[in-house]
């Protein structure tokens, strides 16, 4: 058992750290004031082959392992979680069904320059009465003559205003030759594609710099070759990603947390009260042992989940628990850390009310808390 970084793993933890500190922490307020996409840190992250971190050389990546790309995203979510959300998405969930199920054209166009940040890739599942029950997306495509006609509402679309391409998730009907049922199926769609339209802003609490919308789909006609999956095959494509996803949203969480935790710990070195500084008090000691114990835990059980997925073992229970642990652990962290602040924790001046805000998308994306739940208690019934 060995819990030591590689000289590579190290290597990536440092040069993000680096980053964070000298690139995104200076204009994180900034941004989320702005609420505007981070364009210039996100094409940075880019040149820095962020976006290519978790895919082979041959296909323009780098090839490197779960566990330090999530060492990598922590550091990022430290600084910025609207940032962290946006390189997330740009990295797995946007990009990875033209890697997994793309043909030539497809990873040329659209794939080899999204590794670059040159292209933004967003996915779309969640409709206004489909969440985290899959089963009731309503979105429908029907075979027609060169391709299929897709019709649907999409909500919570991650950088739908700045996306290029978005992968959806849609049902296919009863095929009229066979009479065979479809089922939920995966589809490319461009932005440019007729019938397209991205709606409404989402106006949120949290993540302000990372853009949020509604997006509909009216008779848009999309060609056979943008039929990613086989008919019916979406879910079982999905479940392939979801314990990555999990992980991934666990190592923003610890970031998140960490952000907040240095936060108080620098508060509460310069705070003075009753003639110390209020580090010196054990209720403050004790709030900061807390947060900086659970966030250790945190870290271990997303990178051992990580660890798993990498070496191709089973990790369904591990992913759900890192990802449980970590975004309430991480919460916690966010909330003690602007009471440490006390009044300066509730002013807009100081980051901890933005990494409060903040963490709250950790604790949605990849599965509530309650879902996960009943996810590990399956598994311990097994």
């Amino acid at each position: 058992m060995d819990f030591e970084l590689s000289p590579e793993q190290q290597t990536v933890r440092d040069t993000f750290a680096r980053f964070c500190d000298e690139k995104i922490a200076p204009q994180a307020e900034a941004i989320d004031e702005a609420h505007e996409f981070p364009w210039e840190l996100f094409r940075a992250l880019g040149e820095l082959g962020f976006f290519g971190m978790r895919y082979p050389e041959e296909d323009g990546g780098s090839g490197m392992d779960l566990n330090s790309f999530c060492l990598a995203l922590t550091e990022v979510a430290r600084g910025s979680m609207s940032l962290a959300g946006a390189v997330a998405m740009q990295s797995l969930m946007g990009t990875k069904f033209l890697h997994m199920l793309g043909d030539d054209d497809i990873r040329e166009r659209l794939f080899e320059p999204a590794l670059l940040g040159q292209k933004i890739g967003s996915i779309c599942m969640t409709e206004p009465n489909a969440g985290s029950d899959l089963g009731s997306i309503a979105t429908t495509a029907v075979k027609v003559d060169g391709g299929y006609l897709i019709n649907g509402q999409k909500m919570w679309v991650t950088s739908a205003p700045v996306a290029d391409f978005f992968t959806v998730f849609a049902k296919v009907g009863e095929d009229k030759e066979t009479g065979e049922e479809g089922g939920l199926t995966i589809f490319l769609v461009e932005k440019d594609f007729e019938g397209l339209a991205v709606g409404r802003a989402i106006e949120k609490m949290g993540v302000r710099a990372l853009p949020t919308s509604e997006l509909a789909l009216d008779d848009c006609f999309v060609p056979e070759t943008h039929c990613l999956s086989a008919v019916g095959d979406g879910v079982k494509h999905l479940r392939k990603l979801l314990a990555e996803i999990r992980i991934i949203t666990g190592a923003m969480a610890v970031g998140g947390g960490r952000g907040a935790l240095n936060e108080a710990v620098a508060y509460a070195a310069e705070r003075k009260q009753f003639g110390k500084p209020i580090n010196r008090f054990q209720a403050i000691q004790l709030k900061l042992a807390d947060m900086a114990t659970d966030l250790e835990a945190a870290e271990q059980l997303v990178h051992y989940a990580a660890w798993l997925k990498q070496n191709d073992l089973p990790c369904h229970k591990q992913s759900a628990m890192a990802k449980l642990f970590a975004s309430e652990a991480a919460a916690k962290a966010c909330d003690q850390a602007a009471r440490v602040l006390a009044s300066y924790g509730f002013a807009m001046e100081y980051p901890v009310q933005r990494h409060l805000r903040d963490i709250r998308f950790t604790l949605i994306g990849g599965g509530t808390s309650e879902i996960l739940k009943l996810i590990i208690a399956k598994e311990l019934s097994k």
